[in-house]
């Protein structure tokens, strides 16, 4: 375990490991100075009852302050240095972490909360920040003071350097077995935090459900069930911490009582002068601070062993998406070709797969708009997750532009097919930001440009601040049709070959679905669309048909033919007035 610490280690404190060594540097001076000091008092009571001049006193007592002085001043340089360290380092995970975790496929983020791997990513990475910036190079110094000490009492005398000597080694070993003991119970804290945290996030996101429905008692009672789970494992992680500083009390009262009997010993047979016995003494005192660190340090290592293993174990899940295609997409309108795909969910814990589409076999012409009409479950939307490669179809092949998917460079694939739903996800930031994705390289003329052509100008115009408008979290601030006008802007500015509407006006007004349309018209110019709908009224702009039952295809064709075929299904529905497909 240790090596696996090790390892994780070295790789992010390499990038650091300028202040890495000016921290060793840092903590080995005030080493020093800490192991001179007493020999300083030692030298000043033997000259002090020996009769050695004023000015000899004088002299080591300016020398005693001026190290102590330094060693205060490089104590700070060395915190301050040990924090740096230890935050960029832990930056720096969370950030290969979260990196990590958004490039694993869709069935592991069905599975886990939004709050449980916010608490992974900072919670189980924050209880690693100390064991990046202090743990090895803390425990490291600590081991090095207190070898220094007995290095020291072992030339003062033979004795009581060795009995020092057993008692460090045995309260060492002491330390390390409780250490073992306790990391399970840290591991399950970590564990019980998490889901707290999931379960925080995913209530909170809900509040105004909960209180509209009468659900805040229900809530409540989990809240306190969470706690109820989380307590005991807390309780027994920190008993883990009390065993190790009782267990020190008890040890460093013991090695005071030997000090005081062997000090008062060889004092009394003449083989220490008072000042030895001040230096044993002293040196003994001295040694409750490394073993105080390293019972400390061994307490964040118990908290820091579950955290790593909650790391690791994040890190160790793969994507069930390969994501090593390299093939780019052609320029321009992109084809689209279903070739007997099949696909089932199994995001479920029972492993149980539900088919959503079996046997879909469809092709689609490059600058041709599709769509795409079926009941709730028909498949419409796992269409659309495909082509945009949330998922792999467990049988057949998907093709844009005549390229598979799967042989695909994901960057490119995200470039050149852009969706649009009905549940638009804003960020807390600006608009520009937010119609940017937070990219550079997108200079206000691109976008004033874009918003023009959409025509939107006027609406950003009327923001309080324009593109600098700040929005609320979660776009808070503005409507479910400023929401959709924003999402429009953003693929219009990647400039897609694919352009894919999921129910995009499905929750509009009249007026703001007007101005929707216009957007559309002049995104879907030039390029290939698929427009998925429940009403007729969405797919008027369609040049082909394609409707979904049971994730099978019931009818697929030209917009034009269909209607005029009175056999069809979507002539049935157009001379029956059915606006709602899924009646």
């Amino acid at each position: 375990m240790l090596r696996r610490y090790l390892t994780l280690l070295v790789g992010y404190l390499r990038p650091l490991r300028g202040r890495v060594v000016a921290l060793t540097l840092l903590l080995l001076a005030g080493i020093t100075f800490q192991l001179i000091n007493p020999q300083i008092v030692r030298r000043f009571i033997d000259g002090a009852t020996s009769g050695s001049p004023r000015a000899a006193l004088v002299a080591l007592a300016v020398v005693f302050m001026a190290l102590a002085v330094a060693q205060q001043a490089f104590s700070v340089f060395a915190t301050f240095l040990a924090e740096t360290v230890g935050w960029s380092a832990t930056n720096e995970l969370r950030g290969d972490l979260a990196d990590h975790l958004l490039r694993l496929d869709m069935g592991f983020h069905k599975s886990h909360t939004s709050g449980e791997l916010i608490e992974r990513i900072d919670g189980d990475i924050t209880a690693l920040s100390n064991f990046f910036s202090q743990f090895v190079i803390h425990v490291a110094g600590n081991l090095v003071l207190l070898l220094g000490i007995l290095v020291l009492l072992f030339r003062e005398n033979l004795w009581i350097g060795l009995g020092i000597s057993v008692f460090a080694v045995m309260a060492l070993a002491g330390m390390v077995s409780i250490q073992a003991l306790a990391m399970p119970w840290w591991k399950r804290v970590r564990q019980k935090s998490a889901e707290f945290y999931g379960f925080l996030g995913e209530q909170l996101g809900g509040t105004e459900d909960a209180r509209a429905n009468g659900g805040v008692a229900f809530i409540v009672e989990r809240f306190t069930r969470h706690l109820r789970e989380w307590l005991p494992a807390s309780v027994r992680g920190f008993m883990g911490w009390a065993h190790l500083w009782s267990t020190n009390i008890v040890l460093f009262s013991a090695l005071t009582a030997l000090v005081y009997w062997l000090g008062s010993r060889f004092f009394g047979a003449g083989a220490l002068s008072i000042g030895s016995v001040y230096l044993v003494f002293s040196y003994s005192e001295l040694m409750r601070q490394p073993m105080d660190r390293i019972r400390t340090q061994m307490q964040d290592l118990q908290k820091a062993s579950a955290a790593l293993t909650r790391v690791e174990a994040l890190f160790a899940l793969e994507s069930r998406l390969p994501l090593d295609g390299t093939k780019l997409l052609p320029a321009g309108a992109l084809s689209v070709t279903f070739q007997d795909v099949s696909f089932a969910y199994h995001d479920g814990d029972d492993g149980s797969d539900e088919i959503v589409l079996s046997d879909l076999a469809i092709a689609l012409e490059a600058g041709r708009i599709l769509g795409v009409l079926g009941r709730t479950g028909s498949g419409k939307t796992t269409l659309a997750r495909l082509l945009t490669r949330l998922y792999d179809p467990v049988e057949g092949t998907v093709t844009l532009g005549d390229v598979m998917l799967r042989h695909t460079d994901m960057a490119d694939l995200r470039r050149r097919v852009g969706m649009v739903t009905q549940d638009v996800q804003l960020f807390h930031a600006t608009v520009r930001d937010n119609l940017t994705f937070f990219a550079p390289g997108f200079d206000d003329r691109r976008i004033h440009a874009v918003l023009d052509e959409l025509e939107l100008s006027d609406w950003v115009q009327a923001l309080p601040q324009g593109l600098d408008t700040t929005l609320g979290p979660g776009g808070g601030g503005l409507s479910a049709g400023e929401a959709q006008l924003l999402a429009f802007t953003r693929i219009f500015l990647r400039d897609p070959g694919l352009i894919i509407l999921d129910e995009a006006s499905s929750r509009l007004d009249p007026a703001t679905e007007q101005l929707i349309e216009r957007a559309v018209d002049r995104l879907m110019a030039g390029r290939t669309g698929i427009v998925i709908a429940h009403r007729l009224s969405t797919v008027t702009r369609a040049d082909d048909i394609l409707i979904l039952e049971g994730g099978e295809v019931v009818e697929f064709g030209s917009r034009k033919a269909l209607a005029q075929d009175p056999d069809s299904r979507f002539s049935f529905f157009l001379q029956a007035g059915m606006e709602q497909v899924l009646e």
